[in-house]
């Protein structure tokens, strides 16, 4: 396919609804695909008064790469550490009394987060397959438990000052 019809293809399965993947990012990555040679130029193409074409093809080391990609996501879990986790367990004295309205903003993000992300999912339902909706869901769930998280440490958070304040007097 040459990268127009890549394209389409994308916006036919409605992609860059519910992925990270952006239709616009796809010219840029069929070029640091073909530097890789996991895509390769099979002809050049013109149709009517439309501009030259490259038409790509998949090659062997591309298929290999996809086929490991491929497993690689099913077999691995991701849960990438958080930043937030350590700066919480490392508040300076100064902050703590600022915990309860941060945490609190927080949670009200996360809230909005997943509003958008359950209107953004009802709204492209109809165009999505049983995979595709799971994965839809999977996000969702993963904020809720996110929000679940938030509440629990805004619960500990008299507790978490007290030590932060005698972990600092010792210091």
């Amino acid at each position: 396919m040459h990268g127009h019809q890549l394209r389409l293809l994308a916006e036919e399965e409605h992609v860059g609804l519910w992925t990270d993947i952006t239709v616009g990012g796809l010219y840029g990555a069929i070029k640091r695909l073909a530097a890789e040679d996991l895509i390769e130029e099979i002809r050049v193409e013109r149709a009517g008064a439309y501009p030259q074409r490259q038409v790509w093809a998949v090659t062997d080391a591309g298929r290999e790469a996809v086929g490991a990609l491929r497993l690689r996501a099913l077999r691995e879990i991701v849960v990438k550490p958080d930043p937030f986790d350590l700066a919480i367990t490392r508040v300076h004295p100064d902050h703590l009394d600022d915990l309860p309205t941060m945490i609190a903003a927080r949670i009200g993000s996360l809230n909005a987060m997943l509003a958008d992300w359950e209107a953004h999912a009802a709204t492209i339902d109809r165009y999505l397959t049983e995979a595709e909706k799971l994965v839809m869901r999977h996000r969702a769930d993963r904020l809720r438990a996110e929000i679940a998280w938030h509440e629990e440490l805004s619960e500990a958070l008299p507790g978490i000052a007290l030590q932060q304040r005698a972990r600092a007097e010792q210091t």
